[in-house]
């Protein structure tokens, strides 16, 4: 008796009735996923707001179109064996790349993204360097109060006019998350919060060392904490560098966007 053929198993028949339906499902797929992460307000964390619109955007085409291809897919019926003789070889089977795109997709949607932490800072390089010029935006103005500005504010401040001794005794109330840099003194850790300029594939910290009276261990990595003290001068490896004196250090919640732009 001849042997059966694989490819006339039931197993086989059912993947050529769904491959048509492949291109079709993960089209749709992204655009639920780009849809679900707005829906759920965790687009910021992937991208800059100004390119929130654009990404909804995409979300909804996607949508509609992989509606679409699936309308014309039911409407017509078409089985692989027929869809594979009217197409060009391709390095990729088109059901592979789809199959891929879908796992992709479905992945993402069982998948909350998080924010960047301690370790990736240091991993990318914590701007110990207060005046590195990637800071410095085309246009940039400053809250009049020092107690009123943002870590970022005050370090595209300090990249303006880098001189420590002209904000020494001003106040300071800033927010962000630890890092403990292994180069820095054990009463001084780093305050740190990630600047988005496109995507989260640009993200890079920015830092403000704090200086206190106990001990870092006491300030867990990856903890937002609320800083009030007042600005000073710290010299060390004989160079004067700005640091922040902490006079009340509150933990305070991760914030729903941990990002400044």
């Amino acid at each position: 008796m001849p042997s059966r053929s694989a490819n006339s198993s039931p197993l086989h028949s059912y993947w050529q009735k769904f491959v048509p339906w492949l291109e079709s499902c993960a089209i749709a797929a992204w655009g639920i996923v780009l849809l679900k992460l707005w829906l759920a307000g965790q687009l910021y964390l992937l991208v800059h707001p100004n390119y929130i619109p654009l990404t909804v955007t995409a979300g909804l085409a996607l949508t509609v179109v992989g509606v679409a291809e699936a309308w014309r897919v039911a409407k017509r019926r078409r089985y692989i064996g027929t869809i594979a003789t009217q197409q060009h070889v391709t390095l990729i089977k088109p059901s592979l790349s789809s199959s891929l795109l879908l796992i992709v997709a479905i992945g993402a949607l069982c998948v909350n993204p998080r924010p960047f932490t301690s370790e990736k800072a240091i991993h990318r390089g914590v701007i110990e360097n207060i005046a590195d010029a990637r800071t410095i935006p085309k246009s940039f103005r400053a809250s009049n109060r020092p107690e009123d500005r943002t870590l970022v504010e005050w370090v595209r401040t300090i990249s303006t006019y880098p001189e420590p001794d002209a904000y020494k005794g001003q106040k300071v109330k800033i927010t962000g998350f630890v890092v403990h840099a292994p180069d820095r003194p054990d009463n001084i850790f780093l305050l740190t919060r990630f600047v988005i300029t496109c995507c989260a594939a640009d993200v890079y910290p920015v830092s403000l060392p704090i200086k206190t009276t106990e001990s870092r261990s006491n300030y867990l990595p990856d903890h937002w904490l609320q800083i009030e003290g007042q600005a000073d001068v710290e010299t060390t490896d004989g160079k004067r560098q700005f640091v922040v004196v902490a006079s009340n250090i509150t933990p305070i919640p991760e914030p729903k966007n941990p990002y400044d732009y």
